[in-house]
């Protein structure tokens, strides 16, 4: 599911760091869900075994079913954990995309005020994004608290260090592909080696199309993620000749 690493400085250099950040929160997840996590970050570094067997532990994923949160969903299962998928049902979602999470057994949560919220930003030609992020992650983080589950995975591939595992009020939040030092390619090989390269969703694009300048954002998002080896070069170029495209 996952390969352990080689000799690449960079990557070992953010495992050892997550591997500390992860001794902060280790009262707080208990000793199964800390000794599987640390099982993980020990197997990428090259430093024993895995083993898989089922924890019997629950962890909540904010799951868009997008290649990033999709890779989580696999690891997790894959590392034993009994993993619930939370996916906020929003309107510019596609069939496809319901019915991929609804495959994975979801809970979709309702967002109140979200299509009020993001029309009235791009009718003031606002940025989207951070406020899309919030929204969301407010509504899943509420529901995993409410199902009574104390760890939320996400699909961030950036928070290194002390925010790839912290604490959050009653949460602990797992940043997976970045805990584990994951980059693109190996997200993609983990979902199956499909990966369509547009960037944003249908309400970026739109917002994107009415006011042209936030197309800046987009790219310093592309930018910032390739500055991080999160991105590879080729698939930079790819996602910034796709924002850039009419």
């Amino acid at each position: 599911m996952i390969e352990p690493i080689k000799d690449d400085f960079v990557k070992r250099y953010r495992l050892e760091y997550n591997r500390e950040a992860l001794e902060r929160v280790r009262r707080k997840i208990g000793e199964k869900t800390y000794s599987r996590l640390k099982a993980l970050i020990e197997y990428r570094l090259m430093e024993g075994e895995f083993d898989s067997s089922p924890t019997g532990v629950k962890i909540a994923l904010a799951f868009s079913a997008g290649s990033d949160s999709t890779a989580a969903l696999k690891i997790l299962r894959w590392a034993g954990f009994d993993v619930v998928p939370i996916t906020a049902r929003l309107p510019q979602m596609r069939p496809e995309e319901i019915e991929r999470a609804s495959r994975e057994g979801a809970v979709f949560v309702e967002i109140h005020g979200y299509r009020e919220e993001m029309e009235g930003l791009i009718e003031k030609r606002a940025p989207i994004c951070g406020r899309c992020h919030s929204m969301v992650m407010n509504a899943v983080e509420r529901k995993a608290i409410e199902l009574g589950i104390g760890i939320l995975a996400t699909g961030d591939l950036l928070s290194s260090g002390l925010i790839s595992v912290y604490p959050k009020g009653e949460l602990v939040i797992l940043n997976l592909p970045a805990f584990l030092a994951l980059d693109k390619e190996e997200v993609i090989e983990i979902i199956g080696g499909h990966y369509d390269f547009s960037f944003g969703c249908r309400l970026w694009k739109l917002a994107a199309r009415r006011n042209p300048p936030i197309k800046r954002y987009g790219i310093q998002r592309v930018l910032r993620e390739t500055r991080a080896r999160a991105l590879g070069p080729e698939m930079a170029v790819r996602l910034i000749e796709d924002i850039l495209s009419p």
